[in-house]
This record gives structure tokens, sequence and C-alpha cells, in this order.
């Protein structure tokens, strides 16, 4: 079967080109500014990649079309799809179809914390010998690539509420039919789809209603609303996970050994304790994150101890908080962090590790929701933990940010230019600090050119010193 993806550039679009391609098919795909790592991961796979969304690319016509969700009305090769009538489908809508209809589905949702929480419990299975197939929305060291077709019968799934295709407006995750699920959190997040929190939470409850009643739900039974959520109606079996003790809650777990920064955590079920985690994650959401992979994994046959001994050997995920260099003693980070919740957790972890080392925050406000100023009243407060903010401010943000900036007083820095703010950086960090880049995208190479600007600094100093 010839299979052509619109949008195929994307984390979850390329994953599925290199699920598709697995499976037998001749996989072509097209899309706009394809660069690397997608670039070349699609490149090695064999994939035929056409820049841009023209209609000739229809032709000859391929057997199946599968439209990515950045696909709009208007453009040349969606106007030719369905003027020509081609058999098309959304991303979701295929995976379902071709690969999951027969698997045993563990998806993970929630506002935060799905990537790592599904990379933890693919290399849970994976270390076990279960040798899971996966489609995750960032690339776990222990694999190296975000997809895998896998062995039947599991298949772990980054299970996302954005909506499905400019044809189907219903969240992503309802065309998984999951067996078992897990709910992380849920807060107001992607604006630019949904009104209101209330909005999302029916989204999670259509995941919710077909759970099967031999199924497992694990959830954080610390967040409102998912118990407002789980109110609704729920017919599977839950079991709950916290930091700590309270109502519906199996799962917990408290940090031990010298260092304050969860890396080292005992885990504990119904009060009673099953063994201790040390690995190379920090921060309280790891260490639930690990919490909600652990029974997940169970669920699925995997004991506890084994499941908290593949956890020794997990090496982490790109992009969270993932270190890109250190020179002259400034050590640079790169996360994916884009929601306050989530930029306020990744400090905390990050200042349990370092003490009182000064840690230079670095936000990009990227996400459709952070560009249209939903979180403006509250980025000033998760930012509370850094010595130093700089907040990048492209001249179409669309909100006033320089009264965040002026509410972190002396610490708040602004800048609408990436070549002067890696130079203002360079110039502001010294030996000891820690620079943490925050982004949901790229930042227009922000890292590199960071480390490239300490570099200079260090040759000059070099240079006068001699």
């Amino acid at each position: 079967m010839h299979v052509h993806i619109l949008g195929i550039s994307g984390t979850f679009m390329g994953g599925i080109a290199a699920i598709a391609r697995a499976a037998g098919h001749r996989v072509t795909g097209s899309d706009r500014n394809v660069y690397p790592p997608m670039s070349t991961q699609l490149e090695a796979l064999g994939i035929d990649v056409i820049q841009g969304f023209e209609a000739e690319q229809l032709d000859p016509a391929p057997d199946i079309v599968v439209v990515g969700n950045v696909m709009t009305r208007g453009q040349p090769v969606v106007e030719a799809l369905l003027e020509r009538g081609l058999p098309y489908a959304s991303g979701p809508e295929w995976l379902s179809r071709e690969v999951l209809k027969e698997r045993w589905v563990l998806a993970v949702a929630g506002t935060h914390g799905k990537t790592t929480t599904s990379s933890v419990l693919a290399w849970i299975l994976e270390h076990a010998g279960l040798a899971p197939g996966f489609l995750i929305g960032g690339v776990p060291a222990n694999f190296d690539t975000s997809a895998r077709l896998g062995r039947d019968p599991f298949f772990v799934i980054e299970a996302d509420e954005y909506d499905t295709a400019f044809f189907d407006k219903r969240a992503k995750f309802v065309h998984y039919r999951p067996r078992t699920v897990i709910l992380n959190n849920l807060e107001y997040d992607h604006a630019d789809i949904y009104p209101d929190v209330a909005s999302i939470q029916r989204q999670f409850h259509h995941l919710v209603r077909i759970v099967p009643g031999g199924g497992r739900i694990v959830w954080n039974a610390s967040d409102v609303r998912l118990q407002e959520t789980l109110a609704m109606g729920c017919w599977t079996p839950r079991e709950g996970f916290a930091r700590a003790d309270g109502k519906d809650v199996l799962w917990t777990a408290r940090p031990v050994g010298v260092v304050d920064d969860y890396s080292q955590f005992e885990v504990l079920e119904a009060g009673r304790p099953r063994g201790t985690v040390q690995w190379s994650l920090i921060g309280a959401h790891n260490m639930e994150n690990a919490l909600a992979a652990i029974a997940a994994a169970r669920h699925a046959g995997v004991t506890v101890e084994h499941a908290i001994d593949a956890l020794q050997s997990f090496e982490g995920i790109a992009r969270r908080m993932q270190v890109r260099g250190e020179i002259n003693g400034v050590r640079v980070y790169d996360d994916f962090a884009h929601h306050p919740t989530a930029i306020a957790t990744t400090l905390d972890g990050l200042r349990r590790r370092v003490g009182r080392a000064r840690i230079i925050a670095v936000l990009e406000p990227r996400s459709n929701t952070m560009r249209m100023g939903v979180h403006q009243d509250t980025l000033a407060a998760s930012l509370a933990g850094a010595d130093e903010v700089w907040l990048y401010t492209p001249a179409d943000i669309g909100w006033n940010a320089g009264a965040v900036v002026a509410s972190l007083g002396a610490r708040g820095h602004a800048s609408h230019d990436v070549n002067t703010l890696a130079s203002n950086l360079a110039k502001t960090a010294r030996a000891g600090d820690h620079v943490l880049i925050m982004s949901n995208g790229g930042f227009d190479g922000l890292h590199g050119k960071l480390l490239a600007a300490l570099e200079r600094t260090t040759q000059v100093e070099t240079s006068q010193d001699a």
C-alpha cells in the first residue's frame, strides 16, 4: 500500500511514517521547512519527502492520504484531495485502524508529563523483554527514536488531547481505544482549540468512557479536575497515585538520599515499601511520572520489582532537562516546559539539584496558548525559582510582555532578537551558573548560539590574560 502523509515532519506524523514503513508500506510525504533531525530520520527510512503542499504530489494517486492536523482548507493539496475523492484519514484514525486494533494499548494522557511517562513506561516494558511498540512526542535516549512498530501485544502511546484534523475536531486520544490509561493531570491549555477547562474535561471524559471494564485507569488522585472528570462517570477499576497518602491513593513515594531533588525515592503501595528508585531524572513531577508508569506496567504484567529495576537504567528524554553543553563552568540546559505549572516544577527540580547556585531562566512563549496571553498573569510567579529571567519577546507576541518583565523587578529582562539574547546571556553568565532554556520549539538555535558565544567570550578572556 502507498501511504502519503501530509505534514510529515511533525513528531507525531513522522512517527506514523516510521510505523507505516516498518509495517511494510511504501511511504511518502510532504511538509514545509523539513529539517534535521526529522529530515534525517525520514531519509534513513527511505521515505521521500516533498517540500510544500501543491496538488501535483497526488499524481499518481496514493492508496491512502494521511492528513496531519497542521493541514487546513485552502491548501492546494487538500483541495485536490477532496475534489478528486481520494481515500484519506487522520493520523490517529489510520494508526487505530491499521496498527492498534489488535494491540493492548497503554495510553498516557494529561496536560503535563505525557512524553516522560510514556518513555518511562515503554522502557519498563522493553526492560521486561516485551518489545512494545510506541509512539511518543519526544526521543527517549534508551531507544533513540520516537516511534516503533514493536511486537504484539503491547503499544504505548502519548495520548494528546489536541484536535485530530481539520475534518475531525475530537481529541486525538479518543481514537486509540486503550486498555490501560494514565491520567497525569488536567489544566487549561490549547486555548486555540478549547474555550475553557470544562471543554477539556469533557474530552478527557470521552476517553474514560471507552476504557473497558477489564482495563485500568491510573490517575493522579490529588488533581481536583481529574476528580471532577471521573465523577462524570467511570466504569473501569482505578489506581490512584500521589506524593502523599489520601483518598483513593494506592501509590505514593517519598524522597530519600542525601540530595532532596527526588532523584532517589522509595515507592510505596498502600503504604507498604516496594523498593527504591535511583535514577537520572530530578523533580517531584518526575517521581509522580514514575509512579504512574510502575502502576500501568503492572497492569500489563510487569512486577513492581522489575519496574523499579528498569528505572535505574532509564536515560531520560531529549529536550527534558537535557544538558546541551558546559563552557567555562556555565551549564546550558534545553527543556520543553511551556506552561506555568511545568516551568515552576522544572525550576523546583533544578533548584533542589544545584542548591544556591545561580539559575538563569530563558523562556520563549511559543505555544499557541502562551502566544495568546492566556498565562500572562501566572507566568511571573512560575519563574520565582530563578535568580535571573530572560523573556523572548518577538514583535508578534500579542500581549504585554513588558508587564511580566516589570513584575520580576531587577531579575527580569526582555529581548526581541535571538542573536542579541545569546550575546547578552554570554556576557551575564559566570562560572557556576545554570542556564535553563525553555521552549516547545527550536528557539531559533539559541542553545548552540549561546554555547558559541560563551566559547568566544572564553577565548577573548584568554587572549587578554596572555
